[in-house]
C-alpha cells in the first residue's frame, strides 16, 4: 500500500498540525492564565484579610497605648497632689526632736517652779 501526498495535502496536513499545536498551546495558556489569576485573587484575599487583623492588632496596641498614658497621668497626677499634701501632713525627724525637748525643757521648768513652791511653803 502505497500513500501519495501532494503538496497542497502536505501543506494542508502541517497547517492542520500547526493550527492544531497552537490551538492546544492557547488552551493550555488560558488555564494557565486562569489559574494564575485564582491564584492572585486568593493572595489578594488572604492579604486584605492580614491587613485588616494586623489593622485591627494596631487598633488594639493604640488603645492600649491610651490607656497605659492616662493611668500614668493619674499616677503622676496622685503624685504631684501627694507632694502638695506632704507639708502638711509629715513632721520632719529634727523637727519633732526639738519639739518635744522644748517640751520637755518647759515641763522640768514647770517642775522645777513646784519644787521651789513646796519648798518655800514648807519653809515657811
Amino acid at each position: 500500500m502505497t500513500m501519495q501526498l501532494d503538496l497542497w495535502h502536505l501543506i494542508l496536513l502541517l497547517t492542520m498540525f500547526l493550527g492544531a499545536c497552537a490551538g492546544a498551546g492557547k488552551l493550555l495558556l488560558d488555564q494557565l492564565l486562569r489559574r494564575m489569576d485564582e491564584r492572585f485573587e486568593a493572595q489578594d484575599t488572604t492579604a486584605a484579610a492580614n491587613q485588616r487583623q494586623v489593622a485591627h492588632r494596631l487598633e488594639g496596641l493604640e488603645a492600649a497605648s491610651r490607656a497605659e498614658r492616662d493611668q500614668w497621668q493619674r499616677v503622676e497626677r496622685e503624685l504631684l497632689n501627694l507632694k502638695a499634701e506632704l507639708p502638711l501632713h509629715y513632721v520632719r525627724r529634727e523637727d519633732y526632736v526639738q519639739a518635744v525637748a522644748t517640751i520637755m525643757a518647759k515641763l522640768d521648768a514647770m517642775a522645777l517652779r513646784f519644787e521651789n513652791i513646796l519648798l518655800r511653803g514648807k519653809n515657811q
